[in-house]
């Protein structure tokens, strides 16, 4: 990729090359026809590329976003609604456990239902050491990673039914670690600690809760974190040579939505690694 940098949350717009999220080979196939998703962090990266594919499958798609990133949301909608999909935009901030309340209060006034929640929003800020992460990058990091989860999770469950699905975005550092994402990659460790707990919790009512790990994928949140030299190596180090594009990441999230597909699947955490074999 071309060295490059961006301000925190990152905009993908400015992004060089543009990440891919149409996913032209994909065909749907009618699975979440009349089905209501919300997703968080739907603006952009994988989130993007998820709604794409979720409306190209029938659904309807509430998204979240930072009030920042308002023209990359822009985006999103007419790409959900050029699947024929109708989009909401949700802008707020997920620390917040008001603005959670009102997300999923605002899908349920304009859809009437939901059917599934896809807690994937994110913060990532990279330090050298422990004695580099302050109180405020720790508390931001785990309230936007996994508190903000808690928070979604816990306003839409009142909302779903049988056959209801819950789909985290966690991450291979969550099972591998990182030494400059000390904070993040405990997040992430907790995300897949927490499906599995929720799923054993949920099971009873009929709703399914997985996990998506992927390995390094190109989106905003890393030129917006990592300096333009490691922008430009991103994704190298794995088999295949290069991250990920988040068009190849949203078919997991489909078939974890799809009671067609996964019916018989919860507690899972699925990496996504380019050809790594190992993980944890």
């Amino acid at each position: 990729m071309p060295a490059q940098h961006q301000e925190k949350p990152g905009i993908e717009s400015k992004m060089k090359p543009r990440p891919h999220y149409l996913a032209p080979h994909y065909r749907g196939a009618d699975k979440l026809r009349g089905k209501v998703a919300l997703i968080t962090g739907g603006d952009s990266g994988i989130g993007r590329a998820v709604a794409v594919l979720f409306a190209r499958e029938g659904a309807d798609i509430a998204f979240t976003y930072l009030p920042e990133e308002e023209s990359d949301a822009k985006e999103t909608q007419a790409a959900i609604e050029a699947e024929g999909g109708r989009a909401l935009r949700l802008k707020g901030d997920l620390r917040d456990t008001k603005f959670a309340e009102k997300a999923v209060e605002t899908t349920l006034n304009n859809f009437e239902r939901l059917d599934i929640l896809v807690n994937n929003a994110a913060y990532q800020e990279s330090q050298d050491g422990l004695e580099d992460i302050s109180d405020e990058q720790l508390e931001r990091t785990f309230r936007t990673n996994i508190f903000a989860y808690f928070y979604m999770a816990r306003a839409a469950l009142p909302h779903l039914k049988p056959g209801s699905a819950i789909i985290n975005t966690g991450s291979i550092t969550g099972l591998d670690g990182s030494k400059h994402l000390l904070d993040y990659s405990a997040t992430k460790g907790a995300i897949h600690a927490w499906t599995k707990s929720l799923a054993q919790n949920l099971i009873k009512k009929g709703i399914r809760v997985n996990c998506v790990a992927p390995g390094p994928v190109w989106t905003p949140l890393n030129p917006a974190d990592k300096p333009p030299k490691e922008v430009a190596e991103f994704g190298a180090d794995t088999p295949m040579k290069r991250p990920a594009q988040p068009e190849e990441i949203a078919p997991a999230y489909v078939y974890f939505a799809s009671e067609a597909d996964s019916s018989y699947v919860t507690g899972e955490v699925l990496t996504l690694l380019g050809g790594e074999t190992t993980a944890g």
